[in-house]
């Protein structure tokens, strides 16, 4: 399944979110966002990656800030939202780019 593109309103950056289930019927939704850099040769990288929630959506705060919401809004504790600044920050649930 396939959410986007957001584009920056100058176009330099593109967001796409992506999802697939894991699983079977007790299994969940993987979410994760890859930015396209439509200024350097439609390079392409994972942003983010955590569980889906039952609410997600994505905005440019700026031109190097995407702001990401990705909550369960009857489990606060679930809350995976963030705010990233393209290009010097990642994040994995994880912790998985952190470590590396």
């Amino acid at each position: 399944m396939y959410k986007g593109p957001v584009n920056y309103p100058t176009e330099k950056n593109t967001a796409n979110a992506y999802y697939m289930t894991y699983g079977g019927a007790a299994g969940g939704v993987n979410l994760w966002i890859e930015i396209t850099y439509n200024d350097v040769d439609d390079k392409i990288e994972t942003v983010y990656y955590s569980d889906a929630k039952s609410y997600f959506s994505m905005e440019w705060k700026d031109e190097n800030t995407l702001y990401i919401i990705n909550e369960e809004i009857k489990y606060p504790n679930s809350n995976r939202s963030i705010e990233l600044e393209i290009g010097k920050e990642i994040y994995h649930e994880s912790g998985l780019v952190c470590q590396s």
